[in-house]
């Protein structure tokens, strides 16, 4: 619009001057060389007016002839960088969509047209690393750093390539030189912070972090967390050359943050050592309150060594009540009260945490206090079984690691802090049988006590050794269980297409088609119940089956030991009965789909009632046909 209102005025006052100049006649005359011309003063200033305007336009024209080379070079240059930039598109998608052939090509052709162009080096250094061409990636790298404004990426690239490559001083070493160049880059610092974490550098890497706080690159609550695991790190490293040190920088990271479990523990640790309980049970109670842990239970409970066991029971209790009875503070309960030799009130304080799918520890836990309450393992043994198939309880986990200890930074990705508390994926359980095979070995070196067996009248099934250690690449342990009665029932004999003969003391004669093997059945072997001395050995009687009677076919394993019951009284070989024996089935075991499928229902032998038994150093004949 302003337009048009320039044009209008401009128009009126061309009007308003030729109307002026027409109102005053007036004549011009130019004389020139012996030339006189002369003309109104109209015809004149239109005579100036069409002159000038053929001298700028006669000026024009020259300017555009001089500067037509130079229109023409820009025009080509143009052109060729609207090329090039269409070729670096193309790249970047072809790096983007993974087309490694494509994406070298356009590289190619952006790094002729457009030369040193940053972008064009980068799409040739990615293009490169799509590839697999390291070096190419590097010599693009190196020559970024020659510029300033790409120096900076440059170090970039090569500190990834680094890495790549395993070379941890290297990388270190770039990172070091971006972080200098530009200290408010993230990746820089951190990867300075990693590599001072790594190395056990952990006065460095505090410095690190307070630079990374007064930058603004963190926030305040994660530069405090990260501070603390620190100075419990740095107390960890110090450990018992400077206690004083270490008591130190504990304190401040328990101060920092107050649920970090290990700092907390540490300072307990410490300062329990030192003299002053009630400071160390102020840590302790105030970490337990954000997360009950069992350390933070060990060391609250012996912070005074020469302390009663019923004084842990106390104490015990008190952590309960801090945090509303946690199934971590019932653990610690009912282990004090086990120590106490309160067992009553040990089953008591457990008893919640077995009402769903107890965890490996409850499980190991229970064993225990069954072994220290009966004085034998035999339910002891029952709830080790069930800690072969129970769930693991919480642990520390970082980056699908699952550890037992804490550490300031992850062993996988190096992170800090990394490490949380927490209840691991069912798919890792099975962590535990450790210390159930160690319970194991303790309750079998029990077993050779008569007065610890199961009751003399019936026979107690173990699973093998040589079992259990085949099953060691899938992490279970060796089921054990105690059949307390067996039910015997007299069946006829049938004859089988397919069969095996046992004969008590003897393997099992393999046939030229054997039947195939049950799939819930389990390697078991029975062990005898310890008798008295019985009378002088007694001739042995033939172990040949009688003519008449066919072969009665057993479903048991092959590998399957059966051995005789001695009685205390020899009597003389009795007419063998076929007996059948039912299982009973056993609570706590269960099937596992990870392609080893066990049964919990292993198989008992016994004598039909009115057999006396083979005398004493004999093997007596007898056929058992075994359902399962």
């Amino acid at each position: 619009m302003w337009r048009v209102l320039v044009f209008l005025v401009l128009l009126l006052a061309a009007a308003f001057g030729a109307t002026w100049i027409a109102e005053r006649p007036g004549t011009v005359a130019v004389s020139w060389g012996g030339y006189q011309a002369q003309t109104t003063a109209a015809i004149a200033a239109v005579l100036v007016v069409g002159l000038a305007l053929a001298l700028i336009l006669l000026w024009a024209l020259a300017r555009f002839v001089m500067a037509l080379p130079t229109r023409l070079s820009r025009a080509s240059a143009h052109r060729r960088h609207s090329r090039g930039l269409g070729a670096l598109s193309r790249g970047m998608i072809a790096v983007g969509a993974g087309d490694a052939t494509a994406a070298r090509r356009h590289a190619a052709e952006a790094s002729r047209l457009l030369g040193r162009e940053p972008l064009a080096l980068l799409l040739k250094a990615q293009a490169a690393q799509i590839a697999g061409d390291r070096p190419a990636a590097e010599d693009a790298f190196r020559t970024m750093l020659e510029t300033d404004d790409t120096r900076v990426l440059g170090l970039r690239g090569l500190y990834v390539e680094a890495r790549r490559l395993g070379n941890r001083e290297a990388a270190r070493t770039y990172a070091t030189e971006a972080a200098r160049l530009a200290p408010a880059v993230g990746w820089a610092n951190d990867a300075v912070l990693e590599g001072q974490c790594a190395e056990g550098d952990w006065k460095g890497a505090l410095d690190t972090v307070e630079r990374r706080a007064s930058l603004g690159l963190v926030d305040s609550a994660t530069s405090k967390r990260q501070r603390a695991v620190l100075l419990t790190a740095d107390a960890l490293a110090r450990g018992e050359r400077d206690t004083t040190g270490a008591l130190a920088s504990a304190q401040d990271a328990a101060r920092l943050a107050p649920d970090l479990v290990p700092a907390a523990v540490i300072a307990g640790r410490l300062l329990a050592d030192k003299g002053d309980l009630r400071k160390a049970s102020r840590i302790v109670e105030a970490a337990w309150k954000a997360c009950p842990h069992p350390d933070l239970a060990h060391v609250y409970l012996h912070l005074r060594p020469g302390d009663a066991a019923l004084d842990r029971l106390k104490r015990a209790q008190n952590l309960a009540r801090l945090s509303s009875w946690h199934p971590e503070a019932r653990l610690a309960v009912a282990r004090a009260a086990m120590e106490a030799r309160d067992f009553g009130l040990a089953r008591q304080t457990i008893e919640p945490n077995l009402e769903s799918r107890p965890d490996v520890r409850t499980c190991l836990l229970m064993a225990e206090l069954e072994r220290a309450e009966h004085g034998t393992s035999a339910r002891a043994r029952e709830w080790l079984a069930r800690a072969a198939h129970a769930p693991r309880g919480p642990a520390w986990i970082a980056d699908g690691l699952v550890s037992d200890r804490w550490s300031p930074i992850s062993p996988v990705s190096g992170r800090l802090d990394a490490f949380t508390w927490g209840t691991p994926p069912d798919l890792i359980s099975g962590a535990g049988t450790t210390a159930i095979d160690n319970t194991l070995l303790d309750i079998d070196d029990r077993a050779d006590d008569p007065v610890a067996l199961a009751p003399p009248s019936h026979a107690r099934i173990v699973e093998a050794p040589r079992a259990a250690q085949e099953l060691a690449p899938v992490r279970e342990t060796a089921t054990v269980v105690e059949t307390r009665t067996v039910e015997t029932r007299v069946v006829e004999p049938r004859p089988a297409p397919v069969a095996e003969t046992a004969r008590v003391g003897t393997k099992p004669a393999e046939t030229p088609a054997p039947q195939p093997r049950p799939a819930e059945a389990k390697v078991a072997e029975i062990r005898p119940v310890e008798a008295k001395p019985a009378a002088p050995k007694a001739p042995e009687p033939d172990l040949s089956p009688p003519a008449e009677s066919p072969p009665i076919p057993v479903t048991s394993p092959p590998d399957l030991k059966v051995e005789p019951i001695p009685t205390e009284t020899p009597a003389e070989p009795a007419p063998a009965r076929e007996a059948s024996v039912t299982p009973l089935p056993v609570k706590g075991a269960q099937k596992r789909g990870n392609g080893h499928d066990r049964a919990a229902d292993p198989a008992a032998f016994t004598h039909p009632p009115d057999d006396p038994g083979p005398k004493p150093g004999a093997q007596k004949p007898s056929r058992f046909k075994l359902f399962g």
